[in-house]
């Protein structure tokens, strides 16, 4: 963003909660930000119990009630890593603190972020849960032109409701913030063990919850390294993907030997 900044470019984001986030800030300053709260729409496991959690299986976990999307991008919904991932995100589009970031669990998926001022007001961008609103708008923006799709309808009852996020539940939100604070190569290694964890689930070699297991010893294991380049990036991912499959196989070991 640094060269962004430095240029006569701009970067218009389109993934749906950093569009919302752009738009709601407008012409303001990021100075004048207090907080940014991205929404989730909690996936698939949203309404199951802890105990139901550690037992889903993979067409539980890709059974969401609002998005239509890929095994991965679905797997991540129901961990909420997408939302972690998002945290990491905003803190470099719009130059945030980790105490400026949050995310709350919406169920209708309606509203995809909110920004509260210094001012003590807050302004949220809604629309229906498809991808072709951010999509129009960051080609046609700064101008709004009609879009073809339905939007919400207003003269009907809407129930809005948000909910906080619970970390023990859903740690992947504490560990993107623990990524945000250590800075570095850390989220290029929180990335890559992940991917190597969702695609281990998918493949039945690990339950659900052990997704969260692999990344975290990942990231106590790694040394984390200045990201002063692109190297640096290519190597941290390599390495992390090699640690998450060592890790993906002592959980096998450890849970034969149970």
């Amino acid at each position: 963003m640094k060269e962004v900044n430095g240029s006569s470019s701009s970067m218009i984001p389109i993934d749906s909660e950093h569009s919302a986030i752009y738009q709601a800030l407008g012409h303001n300053s990021s100075k004048s930000i207090q907080k940014v709260i991205l929404t989730a729409s909690g996936g698939s496991l949203r309404d199951f119990s802890n105990h139901e959690i550690s037992n889903a299986t993979v067409d539980d976990v890709l059974n969401h009630p609002t998005w239509d999307m890929g095994q991965k991008v679905t797997v991540d919904s129901a961990s909420l890593m997408n939302k972690g991932l998002e945290l990491i995100e905003a803190k470099w589009l719009f130059d945030l603190r980790v105490d400026q970031l949050e995310a709350v669990i919406h169920p209708q998926s309606i509203v995809h972020g909110l920004i509260e001022f210094i001012d003590g007001s807050t302004i949220a961008q809604l629309t229906p849960p498809s991808m072709l609103f951010p999509i129009q708008y960051a080609l046609t923006q700064p101008s709004r032109e009609q879009m073809p799709l339905s939007t919400i309808d207003w003269s009907l009852p809407q129930n809005l409701e948000f909910n906080p996020i619970d970390i023990k539940r859903y740690p992947s939100i504490l560990l993107a913030k623990e990524v945000i604070q250590s800075g570095g190569t850390s989220g290029a290694v929180l990335n890559a063990a992940n991917e190597i964890a969702v695609q281990a689930f998918l493949t039945k070699k690990i339950k659900f919850h052990q997704i969260f297991t692999i990344v975290e010893r990942v990231l106590d294991h790694m040394h984390i390294e200045q990201c002063d380049s692109l190297q640096a990036v290519i190597n941290a991912d390599a390495d992390a993907r090699k640690q998450a499959l060592l890790a993906i196989h002592q959980e096998n070991v450890k849970e034969r030997a149970l």
